[in-house]
């Protein structure tokens, strides 16, 4: 887990296994600035299955915890891009 700041925070996984606890580890830290501030929520962002941001965000509401996936999963070790826009 690498530090953006005390609102930003980048999780990028490089042992099998560790997903689940990284993640929990980044939102407890953010969560902590987050309810000092009283004003945002979390966002959490899958760049691609092994790379996370996870920010304060107003437009999520304070004490919530939101995500949202910018890739498709891995497709022979690649990942497939992002997903398509629906209308």
């Amino acid at each position: 887990m690498r530090s953006q700041g005390t609102e930003h925070l980048e999780v990028v996984v490089t042992k099998p296994g560790q997903l689940h606890e990284l993640l929990d580890n980044a939102e407890a830290v953010l969560r902590k600035v987050a309810i000092a501030q009283r004003s945002a929520g979390i966002l959490v962002t899958r760049h691609d299955p092994l790379r996370y941001t996870l920010a304060l965000c107003d437009a999520v509401p304070f004490g919530e915890t939101w995500e949202q996936t910018l890739s498709r999963p891995l497709v022979n070790g690649r990942t497939a891009g992002p997903s398509p826009v629906e209308n």
